[in-house]
C-alpha cells in the first residue's frame, strides 16, 4: 500500500513542477517565490527517495508508476485537454 501511496504523491509531484515550470516561464512569480518553491520541490523529492529507500520500495514505486503515467497524464495534463480539443 506504501507504494501505490508514494507512486501517486510522486505523480502529483511531476504535475506540480509542470506547473511550477508554466508559472516560472510566464514570470508570474518573483525570484523569491521562484527559490521556495524550487525548495520545496526539492525536498518533497528528497523525502519521497528517503522513504523509498527506507521501505525497500524503489521498484513497487517504479512499476506502480509505469501503470498509472497514462492514466494520470490523460486526467491531470491541460496541454492534452487543448490538443485533444483542437483534434475534434
Amino acid at each position: 500500500m506504501l507504494g501505490l501511496i508514494v507512486a501517486l504523491v510522486e505523480i502529483i509531484k511531476e504535475a506540480l513542477e509542470r506547473q511550477a515550470l508554466r508559472r516560472i516561464e510566464s514570470g508570474k512569480l518573483s525570484a523569491d517565490e521562484e527559490a521556495r518553491l524550487s525548495e520545496a520541490l526539492a525536498d518533497l523529492d528528497e523525502a519521497l527517495e528517503h522513504i523509498k529507500k527506507e521501505n525497500n520500495i524503489e521498484d513497487i514505486v517504479e512499476s506502480v508508476n509505469d501503470g498509472l503515467t497514462e492514466v494520470v497524464d490523460i486526467f491531470l495534463n491541460p496541454e492534452r485537454w487543448e490538443k485533444e480539443l483542437e483534434e475534434t
